[in-house]
């Protein structure tokens, strides 16, 4: 099965507020899902209707071939889950928790040792496997909440903030073990972080007041930013002017724009027609000048700009 997540026209109302709003997407096995949105959106909500932790209003979601509604355990047993907040029993070790959900997972003897192993290893958690769960700090239990989640080594793994509160080593340790985890699983990360996406993503959704405003490679979401295929240039402050001149000129050139002077260096973007790619031309152009550039580069498109434009539209 290819298909491994089948969400249809999924809603959660609470009285007359609408949370989520018919929402629907599906997810292949391989897929790293960032499930984006600002706060409030209605990121959470799904995914604990998805888990199986909600029950939905309206709509269905279908886990591994099963519905989370008929069929919650077999849901549950296919899916890891680490929720926002990841809450944790702060009394337990981090030994002792891994070893009470292997337990309640239905693994025993040496096959729940090996579980725990694993899980202990994969996330780094030897330095502090006896230590109270109450006096670690936020990042470690963020790494005991996902240690949980793998524990049983799920199909489907669904992360809200996961690295949430992570200095930046254990961010990477944490983006490595998804890119490693997700060529057979489905990994669903919900997250108002947009540095998540470029991370580890290979495709995101972005949601916005309960509905579904986006859904796309980060490369295709991207190129809906104004920035994309825009050329960035560094050169001489005294030649700026000169440059900016001739830069107007060229065609697929919709503007230049001084971006920063501080001498002796001058800063400033050129914006493409229609988001063609001017690189070539603009290139070809500095060969045969005696600018002094001493940076070119092209615009991959700014994810932030598309977020906001998408979800303060609405």
């Amino acid at each position: 099965m290819s298909q491994m997540l089948d969400i249809q026209r999924l809603t959660k109302r609470f009285g007359p507020f609408t949370a989520v709003d018919d929402v629907s997407f599906s997810v292949d096995r391989g897929e790293v899902l960032g499930f984006l949105g600002p706060n409030g959106a209605g990121k959470t909500t799904a995914m604990r209707m998805i888990t199986g932790f909600l029950p939905p209003s309206f709509g269905t979601a279908v886990v591994c071939g099963f519905d989370v509604t008929k069929s919650p355990i077999e849901v549950k047993r296919r899916i890891g889950y680490v929720p926002e907040g990841a809450p944790l029993y702060e009394e337990m070790t981090p030994e002792g928790l891994l070893r009470f959900v292997a337990e309640i997972r239905g693994l025993a003897g040496k096959e729940r040792d090996d579980a725990v192993a694993r899980a202990a290893e994969r996330i780094n958690l030897h330095e502090v496997f006896q230590q109270p769960i109450g006096t670690l700090s936020k990042g470690y239990k963020r790494r005991v909440a996902v240690a949980q989640a793998i524990l049983h080594d799920p199909e489907i793994l669904v992360l809200d903030e996961p690295t949430d509160g992570l200095d930046p080593n254990q961010k990477h340790e944490v983006r490595q073990l998804i890119r490693e985890m997700s060529e057979n699983k489905v990994i669903v990360i919900s997250t108002h972080l947009l540095e998540e996406v470029g991370a580890v993503c290979s495709r995101a959704i972005i949601i916005s007041r309960g509905k579904v405003v986006a859904d796309g490679t980060p490369e295709s979401l991207e190129s809906r930013s104004s920035f994309y295929n825009a050329v960035s240039i560094r050169v001489s402050d005294d030649k700026a002017d000169e440059m900016h001149a001739q830069l107007v000129k060229i065609s697929g050139v919709a503007s230049v724009t001084m971006v920063d002077r501080s001498a002796p260096i001058a800063h400033m973007m050129v914006m493409p027609r229609d988001g063609k790619a001017i690189l070539p031309d603009i290139s070809a152009f500095i060969r045969q000048s005696d600018f002094p550039v001493e940076e070119i580069r092209a615009e991959q498109g700014h994810l932030d700009e598309v977020f906001r434009s998408i979800t303060l539209s609405r």
